[in-house]
């Protein structure tokens, strides 16, 4: 398939992120910023970015369906088309906008390419860390170039996690360690799982855009990606929770538990 290689979507990223995100970072007025839904931010950087992002794209290739998370919020039949394509993107423009519009450092723009529903490439850049992680199906993860795996467990402890559910922080699942809050971006999140700074994390809301890029990261580098019932994910389902974990073993300790909280949530 012709089009733009790996390294071209990463400075495709750099580029835009440099020219419409970064100058934004601690310098947003009021009306830059808007709810699109209650507790859901939105600004003039995420517009612009999604905008360009897109744009290159569809220049590359004119067929494929591009699902952008600002796109999606302003008509979800996007989402059927998406689902239905043989080849799509998901684009975040600027993941943990909350972050960003409070001028903490953990935001990303996220892609990830979908071939025939499997997640076939994926990119972070996190622009005010100066970080690049990379993934394509079959050839590994790579942090600033560098192929990385998942670091070994120590089997003699108990699994420690983070979670963006408000419902488990500081409380955790039955038997195991009380978790965290979350760094409150997907694409600063996975990258660290994959360094070792949790050994699993736990998502109620699945959207393509959040979860695909990460979830090829994850498996890449030798962790686990499922749902909540304990399905292989797939970035064309919006199913009830996200398990990432750093292994097998894991996500075994980890799934069944966490089953139940997601059930006992979708009760709330």
């Amino acid at each position: 398939m012709s089009g733009l290689s790996t390294d071209d979507v990463l400075t495709l990223m750099q580029e835009v992120a440099e020219e419409v995100i970064v100058p934004r970072f601690r310098q947003l007025l009021d009306h830059d910023v808007h709810e699109k839904s209650p507790g859901s931010l939105v600004t003039v950087a995420d517009h612009e970015a999604e905008v360009a992002l897109t744009a290159a794209l569809l220049s590359a290739y004119p067929g494929a369906v591009v699902l952008g998370e600002e796109a999606y919020a302003e008509g979800s039949s996007l989402f059927d088309r998406y689902v239905g394509a043989e080849h799509a993107f998901t684009v975040d423009p600027v993941d943990g906008t909350r972050n960003f519009v409070e001028g903490r450092t953990d935001y990303a723009v996220m892609i990830a390419e979908i071939v025939r529903g499997t997640t076939t490439r994926a990119w972070i850049w996190q622009p005010s860390h100066g970080i690049s992680w990379v993934a394509e199906h079959g050839s590994g993860t790579y942090r600033q170039g560098e192929r990385v795996t998942v670091p070994a467990a120590d089997d003699a402890a108990e699994p420690t996690g983070s979670t963006s559910m408000w419902s488990l922080r500081k409380r955790g699942l039955p038997g195991l360690p009380p978790m965290q809050r979350t760094w409150m971006c997907c694409g600063v999140d996975y990258p660290r799982l994959i360094e070792g700074r949790t050994d699993f994390i736990l998502y109620k809301r699945s959207y393509p855009w959040d979860h695909a890029p990460g979830s090829l990261l994850v498996t890449e580098a030798g962790g686990e990606v499922r749902t909540g019932d304990g399905m292989q994910y797939s970035p064309r389902r919006m199913p009830l929770g996200i398990i990432v974990a750093r292994d097998t073993a894991t996500l075994r300790a980890v799934q069944p538990k966490a089953q139940s909280a997601f059930n006992e949530e979708s009760r709330r």
